[in-house]
């Protein structure tokens, strides 16, 4: 059952409510006021694996003959997995884990997927970021999102950083939701003309973003365009932070993997997230994204440089958190739209599959292997069987780590899997 505040929170963030502001008591405007991100909340940071990343060379059993059989020349052997268990390593490429296997804070989710797969790229990437495999949902499962955050997703509760196109997990909110190309083309133009008009357009945001007076009266248009002023006054800090990353010097850590993250790709993203977070804009999911995983030949190179990026950035993203006390708060997650074919194809490299792999990361991630390893014995049409349904990782970090209500964002109840520590 809705309290007033919850009530609250999700009309005025609907699409409707100037239509409705005849009906709305002033009260819900007088309240809103609280709706602003003040605490520091819990915040995911999605990593997408864009091309359908190979889980069985991601995620390896070592100890099975039929792995060996299946994949000739791409097999990684014992002794040069990255060993979790006695059957199970992951990629040698994947050092940058380490910390967190070391730690337990890395969860190995395996055999997770969705009914009836499909082995379309767009098809399956529609799936994973709409959370609905019978596609009939228009919008993106962190989009719907939006409107559970409340008073907690403060005025940009989702950042991409990444193309300027939105993808599908991110469309359909509510409002609050920025996408940040790079730090050369993203830019907030407050209005037109000479510096005098610039200023005089300034001094009206911030008349506008002021209180309420002594009485504590205030119509709900006059809100509206409050809340409005309040997220391009969050965009202008926003833009100042971008501006002021784009002076300093490339970081020069003196851990050399840390250091070639931090100096490309995805390392960069990271880093920047790194710096919003610490500045603390409300923003309760980052999104991002890594390219290159269609690897139907020559795959071992390219998955390999792929996977050191992935880790290496991930523990960038982790140790420059720590450094601001930010840690404990973040999760961060991959995946991939599908994983590959058991069996390596003629060109060295691999077909498009399903039934893969992911991981999830961070201080109050409860670490180890999640769920068995897919049988090579029992293979659906060559491919691994999945036995794991991702919207139950899904319901598990919006139930339990963003405070949403996955049953109103997903649509159905799903079981949670045990990722999250228990709070203390």
């Amino acid at each position: 059952m809705l309290n007033r505040r919850d009530f609250l929170v999700r009309t005025l963030q609907g699409s409707s409510l100037l239509a409705l502001s005849s009906m709305v008591p002033q009260f819900l405007a007088r309240t809103a006021f609280a709706a602003e991100a003040g605490a520091k909340e819990n915040i995911l940071v999605v990593i997408e694996m864009t091309g359908g990343n190979d889980g069985l060379n991601t995620v390896i059993p070592f100890n099975d003959d039929l792995y060996h059989k299946a994949r000739p020349t791409l097999r990684f052997t014992k002794d040069k997995v990255i060993k979790v268990s006695d059957d199970i390593g992951i990629h040698p490429a994947l050092t940058g884990f380490n910390p967190f296997l070391k730690e337990g804070q890395l969860a190995i989710v395996q055999g997770i997927g969705y009914p009836n797969p499909d082995r379309s790229h767009f098809e399956s990437m529609d799936v994973w970021q709409s959370g609905d495999p019978k596609r009939k949902v228009g919008t993106g499962w962190i989009a719907r999102s939006v409107s559970e955050f409340g008073e907690k997703g403060g005025s940009l509760p989702v950042i991409q950083i990444g193309p300027n196109r939105l993808p599908l997990a991110l469309q359909g909110a509510p409002g609050g939701v920025v996408s940040i190309a790079d730090s050369k083309a993203y830019r907030l133009d407050l209005g037109k003309g000479d510096p005098a008009d610039q200023k005089d357009r300034r001094k009206l945001m911030e008349d506008l973003s002021k209180p309420a007076g002594p009485d504590n009266s205030e119509d709900l248009l006059q809100f509206v365009q409050r809340r409005q002023v309040q997220t391009l006054s969050t965009l202008d800090r926003l833009q100042e932070l971008l501006k002021d990353d784009k002076k300093k010097p490339a970081e020069d850590p003196t851990d050399p993997q840390q250091a070639q993250a931090a100096s490309y790709g995805l390392g960069q993203k990271m880093g920047l997230i790194s710096k919003i977070i610490a500045k603390n804009f409300g923003t309760r999911v980052f999104y991002v994204a890594i390219d290159g995983f269609d690897t139907h030949s020559g795959q071992a190179e390219a998955h390999q440089a792929l996977l050191t990026e992935v880790s290496s950035a991930i523990n960038l993203l982790f140790t420059n958190l720590k450094a601001t006390g930010d840690d404990k708060r973040v999760i961060a997650m991959t995946f991939s739209e599908f994983g590959r074919r058991v069996h390596e194809n003629g060109s060295k490299g691999t077909d498009h599959g399903s039934g893969s792999c992911l991981f999830v990361a961070g201080p109050k991630v409860k670490g180890g292997i999640v769920g068995a390893h897919p049988s090579l014995k029992d293979l659906d049409d060559g491919d691994l069987k999945y036995h794991t349904d991702f919207r139950k990782l899904y319901a598990t970090l919006l139930d339990e780590w963003l405070g949403c209500s996955s049953r109103l964002v997903l649509g159905e109840k799903f079981d949670h899997m045990e990722l999250i520590k228990a709070k203390y």
